[in-house]
């Protein structure tokens, strides 16, 4: 196996969407190839239809195994789940669409469960497809959580070299202050130092973002900083962690891009999101931490709207891919120097 190159899994998400199209268009980038193996897991019919759509100069070779991936630019190392001889219909939620989609994550799962692959990278995939398929998940994160047999998942942010993590995700805003006890804050300090000295950042600073204005004006703006975010961080202190904190929302994000900080935890999703998205709303890349493995996604849907129609935007998924390599190269070193540890 090529050190320089790690072995990624690739998976074509939702075949009515633009998934396939900006896999392919990604993969046409001579950039892409430099930093990884790329290994396909999906249709061969979808593939094709793809690449007639973007009209890439790319070949497609089927391997019975991941392991026979050879990663030679131009030619796509597909290992097919589906033995449909027609896609889907493009731009329509199908369960055919959902069960190829799913198909193709169980198998780049247990492809990285043998050891055949060091990273996945997928594709957006259509909920509602994937259900009506028989994959009974949210999304891509909870079905990997499960599959894997992982707990403590979390999401990271990577745009340049800003990391951002989030404390809490899916919640209505009015819902997010009743969710941040002192433990859960802690917690999340914690488990964030942690992933990130497991990507390799040996002495790592990590920022906590301020809830309310200014960072409560001790009080006078909110009470959060005071009862919940600065006990956390006090404690986190005290058991040696490197953190920061609470720093207000509207400063915290750009002293991290200026190397201030290793990275922050933000507290709710669009606090992290827009300080994100701002910056880079193609170039960012959603990071799945706490499998076995790196998993990165483009942080955006199947746009089933535009599928077939070859426009679709791949600087995303360019970023996924090549951050996928990076992380997984400065994981594998990590853990080599700490005599193999995960």
């Amino acid at each position: 196996m090529d050190a320089h190159r790690p072995r990624i899994g690739v998976t074509l998400g939702d075949p009515a969407g633009i998934g396939p199209e900006i896999v392919v268009r990604a993969l046409a980038d001579p950039l892409v190839w430099g930093e990884l193996v790329p290994v396909l897991f999906g249709s061969a019919a979808v593939l094709a239809r793809a690449i007639d759509v973007m009209g890439a100069p790319l070949r497609v070779v089927e391997r019975a195994r991941p392991e026979e991936a050879v990663g030679e630019p131009g030619t796509l190392d597909l290992v097919a789940t589906s033995a449909r001889p027609e896609p889907p219909p493009l731009g329509q939620v199908s369960a055919a669409g959902g069960e190829e989609a799913g198909r193709a994550i169980v198998a780049a799962v247990q492809a990285a469960q043998a050891g055949a692959i060091d990273g996945i990278t997928t594709a957006p995939l259509n909920k509602e497809a994937l259900q009506l398929g028989g994959y009974r998940y949210p999304g891509h994160t909870e079905m990997l959580t499960e599959l894997f047999g992982s707990a403590g998942v979390y999401t990271m942010f990577v745009t340049g070299s800003l990391h951002i993590f989030f404390l809490t995700r899916h919640h209505p805003l009015s819902a997010v202050p009743g969710l941040m006890t002192e433990p859960r804050v802690y917690d999340g300090l914690a488990q964030c130092v942690a992933f990130l000295r497991q990507l390799g950042f040996a002495d790592p600073t990590l920022a906590l973002a301020a809830l309310n204005p200014h960072g409560g004006e001790n009080g006078l703006l909110g009470r959060e900083e005071l009862d919940v975010l600065r006990p956390a961080v006090a404690r986190a202190k005290a058991a040696g962690l490197p953190v920061e904190g609470p720093i207000p929302a509207d400063a915290v994000f750009c002293q991290a891009q200026a190397g201030r900080y290793t990275g922050v935890l933000s507290l709710y999703h669009d606090q992290g999101h827009i300080a994100a998205k701002t910056l880079d709303f193609y170039g960012t890349v959603s990071v799945t931490l706490g499998l076995p493995v790196i998993r990165t996604s483009v942080d955006h849907g199947t746009a089933f709207d535009i599928a077939g129609q070859g426009v679709a935007e791949a600087r995303g998924q360019v970023a996924a891919l090549t951050t996928a390599a990076r992380l997984t190269r400065q994981r594998q070193q990590a853990a080599a120097g700490r005599g193999g540890e995960a």
